[in-house]
């Protein structure tokens, strides 16, 4: 006769249990994919994260070296090597204001860092979360980086920042009331998440003398970026940016031309290169001549002076 010994050491799977407790474990997933679908994102913020930075490279910025080395110390390097600042022993910043006036590349210096980094953006344009209705613009606040939170790593760009951050003051409607209690939930937000976290803030504004202290204050915005007007060598490095995938026959002396757009922006050297174009288009040509460059310079320095006159008479009538 054979004595079978079992070792209680060793336990019996039994498959009716184990059928069981994969049959839990499925209903615990589908509970949780459940809970994440129930989730509403507000439709405002769903087109906000939707907003594709582009592909745009900081080799497509001319003459803000300095701007760029600063802004990815602030928002990339972070992101990328957090350990750094743990070794040094530092708290990185949370964010960074760009200030400067417009058309200087404000909006292409955001795009470009995030287009760089394999993470989600927000485009927020600040005045479009003033809402009529009493609460609602703080709750779009509070969504909006929860959003961020829930979807790290995660840049949130907040254009024109001025619309809601401006100086608060005791008098007022309830409209003013309603910006500043939005301002108070920015505020609120910014406080409320880790330094270490993978959430960076870029703020942009041309005002940036109107904006309330506490918001700029350290610790929120760290980091304050100018973005200048630029001078006759970052007009020259932006116009040729522009000027190289245009069709163009014969030399053409990008000095000469830059010499004639003193005062210009960013945006108004790439609008040189499109009149310059449209003026070969003009004569049925496909290409682009020095010529063609010449008189679009001028054109656009004469739109400037349009827009200085109008800005004039609108200051004297108001």
């Amino acid at each position: 006769m054979v004595t079978t010994i079992t070792n209680p050491a060793v336990a019996t799977v039994n498959p009716r249990e184990k059928a069981l407790e994969d049959f839990r474990k499925k209903i615990m997933e589908h509970k949780e994919i459940e809970a994440r679908l129930k989730q509403k994102v507000d439709p405002l913020v769903y087109n906000m994260s939707h907003e594709d930075p582009g592909d745009v490279s900081f080799s497509e910025v001319g003459g803000l070296s300095e701007q760029i080395r600063e802004l990815r110390e602030v928002v990339e390097l972070p992101l990328t090597n957090p350990e750094l600042f743990q070794r040094v022993g530092i708290t990185p910043p949370k964010g960074c204001l760009l200030f400067g006036p417009p058309g200087t590349g404000k909006t292409l210096l955001a795009r470009a860092v995030a287009s760089q980094l394999d993470c989600n953006f927000l485009k927020v344009v600040s005045s479009a979360i003033v809402d009529k209705y009493i609460g609602e613009s703080a709750r779009m606040i509070r969504e909006m980086f929860a959003y961020a939170r829930d979807h790290q790593p995660c840049i949130i760009f907040m254009d024109e920042i001025d619309a809601i951050g401006g100086r608060r003051f005791s008098e007022g409607t309830s409209a003013d009331r309603e910006i500043q209690r939005t301002l108070m939930e920015l505020l609120n937000q910014m406080d409320g998440f880790d330094t270490l976290g993978k959430v960076k803030i870029i703020m942009a504004t041309n005002r940036p003398d109107t904006l309330d202290p506490a918001l700029m204050r350290p610790g929120r915005l760290d980091r304050k970026i100018e973005i200048p007007l630029p001078n006759e060598q970052a007009r020259l490095d932006i116009l040729k940016i522009h000027a190289a995938p245009i069709a163009k026959r014969g030399d053409i002396d990008y000095e000469a031309i830059v010499k004639l757009s003193d005062g210009f922006n960013g945006a108004d050297m790439r609008n040189v290169c499109t009149e310059a174009g449209m003026f070969a288009i003009r004569v049925e040509r496909d290409y682009v001549q020095e010529d063609d460059f010449s008189k679009a310079v001028r054109k656009v320095a004469e739109s400037k002076k349009l827009e200085s006159k109008l800005d004039y008479k609108a200051q004297g009538t108001s």
